[in-house]
């Protein structure tokens, strides 16, 4: 069913070939692609068949004269990057690429597909908003996430409200009951086609891909489905993947990069390659333009603090010893040709973006790409039993591939950036690479290196527990994941029953407060003890920012630790509403 909504370039589980068979043993199954997200035939009188894109490179800056040669050589400028040098044309002329790498101050130009643009890039249709199902009660900590760590990590921190990720994908359900809590629509858009759509929805799923990713990157810890490596992070979508194909070209990736770095995401997942070369070659014109452009992209965004994040493949590949590329282009129709280790896998294989193969509990999955110094880490990507999360429509199911190893890594990475703001990408990748379990080369051959670095897994598994501070707290611990309205000047009151602690509470008590509400300076937040007393934890602080989500120290050492505590939450002006969303007491 998914073969023909996600084609051959998106990570999952299988050789790249088979790339987009259906989920391994989903317990609900992925809806079948929307029709209306298909290309339309006709939407533009704009529009002509043989209409191709193409990257216009300059020297970053003014491109007024080179936009005018574009027009005056049949062509049209669809979008234009000066902060990078970078224009999208379109043309339908033949001989546009060629008359345009003779035109002065122009350094580079590259077709970007073997297939003509599609006529909805002229008036885009907008994804369908999917009904939804209800989800179910119960939340169990899957064990792709006791694997890193993350379920102890989370008595640590579940990660900043402001650390922003962004998901560069198929699109994100942002209505899924799981995903709707920490999905930021502001800084949401569309990049299909190579030009930013702010239109709202444009960012929804046009497959089922990018709503997974995203639920492996930030499910919301709220008792219902599956929870996210840093549930309390705030997701992005940037679509970047097109209707009906769902294929990524290189101005998409150009696009999402772009926005990336404007909109102040610190990460971003990219569990994808750049379509329709499967492998780009600097030899190609073409192909040499799709690495330039796509590489300042990324640099750009990288310029801006964000650190890219990326899937390493699926095609049992050493990515350090190329010979032979047998799938692209992908667009059209596919050759065999040779090549070396200077045609480059992209974003993935670009300088600054981490890697990241997948392996199953143990061992390396059998569809992960690999190479000694191509990979920088390695997570869970699911074996037999695929990675469960979420899917389109309030469902949930399992996917298999490095596309699903790719959200841990930007998950621990958002965990990281949580526990030290400021931190700079450079600073993210030497942590990430630092804080991983080192794994062994099997007895294969095919893994180089050694125990602490080799071609397999990098600098080892991903280490969620460690990327936040190593140990959680001591003592047990006690959660209320119901949610309680806070209305306006009204107080609230949370409930959490304590047992089988022995003697007083610590003087070190940590309480952990996730509160969703605007504009925090109207909240008074106290903790209850059991006999009544009360220890304010927040006293109108924030100003106008939004959201409370913090550990606090309370020395509590008078109260004996069992029974009933309460978080009360005070709002003490109108305007702003929200709602308690989980709190819990380690002892």
């Amino acid at each position: 069913m998914l073969a023909a909504a996600l084609g051959a370039a998106l990570t999952f589980g299988a050789p790249a070939a088979l790339a987009g068979t259906a989920p391994v043993s989903p317990s609900a199954p992925a809806p079948a692609p929307a029709a209306q997200a298909a290309a339309p035939t006709s939407q533009s009188a704009t529009w002509v068949a043989g209409t191709r894109a193409y990257l216009v490179i300059s020297a970053p800056g003014d491109s007024s004269a080179v936009r005018s040669a574009v027009a005056a050589n049949g062509g049209t400028v669809f979008a234009n990057y000066d902060a990078i040098g970078v224009i999208v044309a379109h043309s339908a002329s033949g001989s546009f690429a060629a008359t345009m790498r003779g035109v002065g101050g122009v350094q580079q130009v590259g077709a970007t597909r073997t297939s003509d643009v599609p006529a909805d890039a002229y008036n885009p249709a907008l994804p369908a908003n999917p009904a939804q199902s209800t989800t179910p009660s119960g939340e169990p900590v899957r064990v792709d996430m006791t694997q890193i760590k993350a379920d102890q990590a989370w008595a640590v921190t579940t990660g900043s409200a402001t650390v922003k990720v962004g998901i560069l994908d198929t699109g994100v359900d942002d209505q899924h009951q799981d995903l709707a809590p920490n999905f930021n629509a502001q800084d949401s858009a569309s990049c299909a086609y190579g030009k930013a759509d702010t239109r709202a929805g444009s960012w929804r799923d046009v497959g089922t891909h990018g709503t997974h990713v995203a639920g492996t990157v930030a499910a919301a810890k709220n008792g219902k489905g599956v929870i996210g490596v840093a549930p309390g992070v705030k997701i992005s979508s940037v679509r970047i993947a097109e209707p009906g194909s769902s294929l990524f070209f290189a101005e998409n990736t150009v696009c999402g990069f772009m926005w990336a770095g404007d909109h102040g995401f610190k990460v971003t997942n990219n569990s994808y390659y750049t379509d329709p070369w499967q492998f780009n070659c600097p030899d190609n014109a073409d192909q040499a333009a799709i690495i330039e452009g796509v590489k300042r992209a990324q640099e750009y965004a990288e310029g801006k603090g964000s650190l890219q994040v990326a899937a390493a493949g699926n095609s049992n590949l050493d990515l350090a010893n190329k010979t032979t590329d047998t799938e692209s282009p992908n667009d059209s129709t596919p050759v065999t040709r040779t090549i070396t280790n200077a045609c480059l896998d992209i974003p993935t294989e670009l300088p600054g973006v981490v890697t990241v193969s997948a392996m199953g509990t143990t061992a390396k999955a059998s569809y992960s790409n690999y190479g000694l110094n191509v990979v920088d880490i390695t997570a869970p990507g699911g074996d037999a039993t695929g990675i469960y999360s979420t899917l389109p429509g309030g469902k949930y199911g399992s996917m298999s591939g490095t596309s699903m190893a790719s959200p841990h890594v930007a998950g621990v990475a958002a965990l990281l950036a949580s526990t030290n703001p400021g931190i700079t990408p450079a600073q993210l990748r030497d942590k990430l690479a630092t804080q991983a379990n080192d794994v062994a080369c099997p007895s294969d051959s095919r893994c180089k290196g050694t125990t602490a670095k080799n071609g397999f897994f990098g600098e080892g598994q991903t280490d969620a527990l460690k990327a936040v501070g190593a140990t959680p707290p001591p003592g047990k611990y006690f959660e209320n994941l119901g949610d309680f309205a806070i209305g306006d000047n009204t107080t609230v009151e949370s409930p959490l029953t304590v047992s089988g602690v022995t003697g007083n509470a610590p003087a070190t008590l940590k309480v952990g407060v996730n509160i969703v509400h605007t504009y925090t300076g109207d909240l008074k937040v106290d903790l209850l003890a059991p006999d009544g007393t009360v220890y304010t934890v927040h006293n109108r602080a924030g100003g106008s920012a939004d959201n409370i989500n913090q550990v606090f120290t309370v020395n509590a050492s008078s109260e004996v630790a069992n029974g009933t505590w309460k978080l009360r939450v005070n709002d003490n002006a109108g305007g702003d509403t929200g709602k308690i969303d989980s709190w819990n007491l380690t002892f």
